[in-house]
């Protein structure tokens, strides 16, 4: 498979699909400043009351939408915990357009100024956007980058936009941070730096 080609990656949850709230700890969570929820651990029955639990303790919830396919498969619970539980929502542009059934980006765009609430959507070589209210914030992807696998880019993009959010960087540099930390690990193979 060359870099240019499309890639799909299949997921197999194994294991997360037990988790419970009493896997959650809700005095690890309130002391913590934001926690950080996967779709791809979303499902009915036990793993939903354990995101319920975090989120009801949490300080600010962030999640990663996951994959197109966990958004198609729950597209209402999705779109309700964008709408009134998130304060961050992670997503690439397949996966938001997915969710709101949009037509273009522009209306991306349009709902994630409705929402007034953080949303970040990375665009593969169309860079990273951040939007805020009106607030609008786009970051380029770095240059001649040898791609070799893309497995963990998002979960990368994700840490170092947040990590830059917890040390109180600007929207823009937290960006940077995401899209430097997704640009190193897809130039390997595998997720870990």
């Amino acid at each position: 498979m060359t870099p240019d080609s499309e890639r799909t990656m299949c997921t197999f949850l194994g294991t997360a699909g037990k988790i419970n709230e009493n896997d959650v700890s809700s005095d690890a969570i309130k002391k913590s400043e934001i926690i950080f929820l996967e779709g791809y651990l979303w499902d009915e029955g036990e793993p939903k009351k354990a995101f319920d639990k975090a989120i009801n303790n949490a300080n600010k919830v962030a999640m990663s939408l996951s994959d197109l396919f966990c958004v198609d498969r729950h597209k209402p619970h999705f779109l309700n915990l964008v709408k009134t539980k998130l304060d961050i929502t992670f997503a690439n542009e397949q996966e938001i357009t997915s969710l709101i059934e949009a037509k273009n980006f522009d209306e991306v765009i349009n709902f994630s100024k409705q929402l007034n609430k953080l949303v970040i959507v990375t665009r593969g070589e169309k860079g990273a956007v951040a939007v805020n209210g009106d607030e609008i914030i786009e970051c380029a992807v770095q240059k001649n980058l040898k791609i070799i696998d893309l497995t963990g880019a998002g979960d990368l993009f994700a840490a170092g936009f947040l990590n830059g959010y917890i040390n109180k960087l600007s929207t823009k540099e937290c960006l940077e941070k995401g899209t430097e930390m997704s640009s190193k690990v897809i130039q390997q193979i595998g997720a870990r730096l």
